[in-house]
């Protein structure tokens, strides 16, 4: 009971910090630093810290080709081009629509599995994949509650926020064999280093053009908060969580995070939510609940894909 205990505490934490990012990001860019610029502070500083801890704690190192083939995959679909277009979006987009577009992870994770597992879809779970993506489409393409969330600015960010979920989704399917291979730690390093590589050519020049002397305490409160607790105490969390937690449990907390970041985003005023966006989250959760639910016995046909809330 008491492990369970804190195995839910955990899984709540996870999704508050990943929910609250939605609404302090926007505080930070563009007006301190630029989306890509966040990308580069995050993605390497921790990519320092978990070289640290694996050389503290793991002491080994991914071998052979075909494993580092998918690391490198892996530091591509989860942490480089993934970070790139989730600030990106997050830029452009509001933090509700942002918030219930990533909700639909699970549905890429099960598309993934198909397309690179060979696993099956059921009736049930084609026709949650169908709500969901209704829900999805309807936000990406309709207009926002708010006049700065409408146009082709919005459009463009909702569409990276879908690709962000997706290539996240890519990446929960490809990780799972090198997590259960190797230490978490040398796994981390070595995907959030090719991550690195990947962001710093896009981030770099916003980095240098930041004019940090300027920032307010809070603004550097908010940087910390987005590389300490957003990647590495929300990353450290979440790992221990999966070791107990089963995939209903996980389930569950996908829906916790975007309603927090809806109720954090409203009672900031930085979003409004409108019985639209309302009609557009039950369409994207229904569909996630017929996905993420386990089939019956008697009507698998595929092996059963573990669901991970969504990690930024």
């Amino acid at each position: 009971m008491k492990n369970s205990l804190w195995v839910h505490a955990a899984l709540f934490l996870v999704s508050l910090i990943y929910a609250a990012n939605y609404s302090i990001s926007k505080d930070v860019m563009p007006r301190y630093i630029g989306p890509y610029g966040i990308v580069v502070l995050r993605i390497v500083g921790a990519a320092v810290v978990f070289e640290l801890l694996r050389r503290r704690f793991a002491g080994e190192a991914i071998v052979g080709r075909a494993d580092n083939v998918r690391a490198i995959l892996c530091g591509i679909s989860g942490i480089g081009v993934n970070q790139l277009l989730f600030f990106g979006g997050l830029n452009l987009t509001t933090p509700i629509n942002a918030s219930l577009i990533q909700t639909i992870a699970p549905v890429v994770v099960l598309l993934a599995s198909v397309v690179l597992l060979g696993d099956r879809i059921t009736l049930r779970r084609a026709g949650g994949i169908l709500l969901a993506g209704t829900g999805a489409a309807l936000i990406i393409l309709g207009r926002g509650s708010t006049p700065a969330a409408t146009g082709p600015d919005v459009t463009l960010g909702n569409i990276m926020i879908l690709l962000n979920a997706t290539f996240f989704g890519v990446y929960l399917v490809l990780v799972m064999p090198l997590m259960r291979k190797y230490h978490a730690f040398t796994v981390l390093a070595r995907i959030f280093l090719v991550g690195a590589v990947i962001a710093v050519p896009f981030g770099w020049q916003q980095v240098q053009a930041a004019d940090y002397a300027s920032f307010p305490p809070l603004i550097w409160v908010a940087i910390a908060y987005m590389v300490i607790m957003l990647t590495i105490v929300a990353y450290l969390l979440n790992n221990w969580a999966l070791k107990y937690a089963s995939p209903a449990l996980l389930g569950a907390y996908i829906y916790l995070q975007p309603a927090l970041a809806v109720l954090i985003a409203v009672s900031l005023d930085k979003d409004t939510l409108t019985w639209g966006k309302a009609l557009q989250a039950a369409l994207i959760f229904s569909g996630v609940f017929l996905v993420s639910r386990k089939p019956k016995e008697k009507t698998v046909i595929g092996e059963e894909v573990p669901l991970e809330p969504v990690q930024d």
